[in-house]
């Protein structure tokens, strides 16, 4: 029982890991749109791994350095290979750099995610997580191909934003932004009713416009990390003002 324990995180795992491997088979082929659902895919399994270990309590270091070999391929290999493949390429050199410093900031990610797994608290990530990274890039060639194919959007307007995008992310990752961990979310906790009506709101949108949807679900965590570290900053600014008599 308990090897079937160890067994079943790291099937999650492999399947993330194939998830990754069709991603970059399809990128290659120019089928731009299962190479990004193929990564979508990657970042569910990468999720469900580590949560039938905790649940399961057969969490290992096997399973820890296995799941961040997978993650390379899946949310950093992958994503900058579908970039170059689908829209970096005519940028030459400036698209090959852009692709490339997307995967080894995202290989310093994991690095160092492994090394401070033990003294880092759990319910922080330091740097924008790869899976997040790679979650906004798939949702943004998912979204794009649908604005392009409804609306006609201009390529060259397409490529810059898509590559000031990946620089953004690739420094994020390798930040020391600190991002709430959702692994740990309490779902039973109230919620302020904004929060509610929004969540109501965004049914509708998903139901219409997945790909929108999944973008801004990608997008709106990328920037949670930054905004929050921008109100931190400014909270301690104006309790330190004196108080006017």
């Amino acid at each position: 029982m308990k090897r079937g324990m160890y067994l079943l995180p790291n099937l999650f795992t492999t399947g993330n890991l194939l998830c990754g491997f069709s991603s970059v088979i399809a990128a290659l082929n120019g089928q731009y749109t299962q190479a990004a659902l193929a990564i979508l895919v990657a970042v569910v399994l990468d999720c469900l791994d580590g949560k039938v270990a905790r649940m399961t309590n057969s969490a290992s270091a096997f399973g820890l350095e296995y799941d961040s070999l997978a993650d390379l391929l899946s949310f950093g290999v992958a994503p900058g290979l579908l970039l170059y493949t689908w829209i970096l390429q005519p940028f030459g050199h400036f698209g090959w750099l852009a692709a490339f410093l997307f995967v080894i900031c995202g290989a310093l990610r994991l690095a160092r995610f492994n090394v401070q797994a033990t003294s880092l608290q759990r319910y922080v990530f330091i740097g924008l997580p790869i899976p997040a990274a790679a979650g906004v890039i798939a949702s943004a060639v998912l979204l794009s191909e649908r604005l392009t194919h409804d609306a006609h959007v201009a390529e060259i307007e397409r490529s810059l934003f898509l590559v000031l995008a990946v620089y953004v992310l690739a420094l994020l990752m390798v930040s020391n932004i600190k991002y709430r961990s959702l692994k740990y979310l309490r779902l039973r906790r109230p919620f302020p009713l904004p929060l509610l009506v929004g969540a109501v709101l965004a049914l509708p949108i998903a139901l219409l416009v997945p790909e929108f949807f999944l973008f801004l679900l990608f997008l709106g965590y990328a920037l949670s990390g930054p905004v929050e570290s921008l109100l931190r900053r400014k909270k301690p600014e104006e309790e330190a003002l004196p108080a006017e008599h």
